[in-house]
């Protein structure tokens, strides 16, 4: 029997989608000019390491954190699916929620994000996470706040079950993976490596393990490269099964790391940010990539950039912008005026970011200063 309707295929531009009784926005298309930022949840007090303890900034409102990020003017919100410290940002899912989780945070700001045309990618950690070192010390050198996880069978059937779920159940548009490394905290286990890495360099490799006095640089490489491959196309095999649509945005501090350098991960992930954020590193990435990839480049505190050279600079190249920085006030950062109501010059460090990546979000002048009784705050620039 032929259907009535006309068959929609990939993301149409409907405005509302009936289901279940409730209205659901559609996905907006993905922008030209990519402008995003995130307050981060990866870092903060209370946990055995540098990531926060389990529950801390649980009664993040996804409402607020909407509109900070409107207020900005971002297109792009990048959240959280798991942060480092192994728990998820939303609730009934297969990897526990942060504890005391007051609302279904990420489903929630995916909805509220949508209505005002933007996209929120959610966020994996390939090769940290607290939670995963705790409960398995015979797969993890421990739990420090660095890549610490082997990629062994066990860990990437985790993985692939984690971002199925979080796909589904979301409606996030993708997700950013960090640390697509190799542990580099043997050190916790007297720099020997643990059984199950012995077992899966043999595995990868179609050899024994050497010994760790005996392994050659070129056998490391060897091997960690086929690690990493093998890690990616687990990530992006479970995203695009779930959703055909989902942007995987791979993040690299080091894009000339040999493990990663002219990788096919590189050729593949749909975005791809220099966390860097230097211009070298930039320019290098860009014969590394796929036709397909969109280049971001990064302003955070860590990367010491300068912001009035990188920002000119990447919109000249068409390349995105991102930031990031822990929360200062609660779980959220001060409100726009305080970025806009002062000259951007007179900030430092990533409020000084934030300052300049606020204005030009807002098409505004790096000289703008809002007088204070002015209200409300421009809006973005189309």
């Amino acid at each position: 029997m032929m259907n009535k309707f006309p068959i929609l295929s990939g993301w149409v531009a409907c405005v509302l989608v009936a289901f279940a009784g409730e209205a659901v926005d559609a996905r907006p298309e993905v922008p030209k000019e990519i402008k995003a930022y995130d307050i981060d949840f990866n870092w903060g007090p209370g946990g055995p390491n540098g990531f926060p303890n389990p529950g801390l900034w649980a009664d993040a409102d996804p409402a607020a954190h909407v509109a900070w990020y409107k207020s900005i003017g971002c297109n792009v919100i990048q959240s959280f699916c798991i942060s480092c410290n192994g728990y998820a940002w939303f609730k009934n899912g297969a990897v526990p929620e942060q504890p005391g989780l007051m609302h279904d945070f990420l489903p929630e700001m995916v909805k509220l994000a949508h209505r005002e045309n933007m996209l929120v990618l959610g966020y994996f950690c390939a090769g940290s996470n607290t939670r995963w070192g705790q409960t398995r010390p015979d797969l993890s050198y421990g739990y420090p706040s660095e890549p610490h996880i082997p990629y062994t069978d066990e860990y990437l059937a985790y993985l692939d079950s984690a971002i199925r779920d979080a796909v589904k159940k979301t409606g996030m548009d993708g997700f950013m993976v960090d640390w697509l490394r190799m542990p580099t905290s043997r050190q916790s286990n007297s720099n020997l490596w643990l059984n199950c890495e012995k077992q899966l360099y043999a595995q990868l490799m179609g050899e024994p393990f050497p010994g760790e006095s005996r392994i050659t640089p070129a056998q490391m490489t060897g091997y960690g490269r086929k690690a990493v491959e093998r890690c990616w196309q687990t990530i992006r095999k479970a995203a695009k099964e779930t959703n055909p649509d989902c942007l995987v945005w791979l993040t690299c501090c080091d894009i000339n790391d040999p493990n990663i350098a002219n990788s096919r991960a590189l050729m593949e992930t749909d975005w791809l940010l220099n966390e860097a954020g230097d211009t070298a590193r930039t320019e290098a990435a860009q014969k590394m990539i796929g036709p397909h990839t969109r280049l971001v480049t990064c302003l955070a505190s860590w990367n010491n950039q300068d912001p009035d050279v990188i920002v000119p600079e990447a919109r000249k190249a068409g390349i995105g912008l991102y930031g990031f920085t822990k929360p200062t006030q609660g779980n959220l950062k001060p409100p726009a005026s305080f970025y806009l109501q002062k000259p951007a010059q007179s900030f430092q460090g990533d409020d000084r970011n934030i300052a300049v990546l606020a204005r030009t979000y807002l098409g505004l002048p790096q000289d703008f200063v809002q007088p204070a009784a002015e209200a409300p705050v421009p809006k973005p620039a189309p």
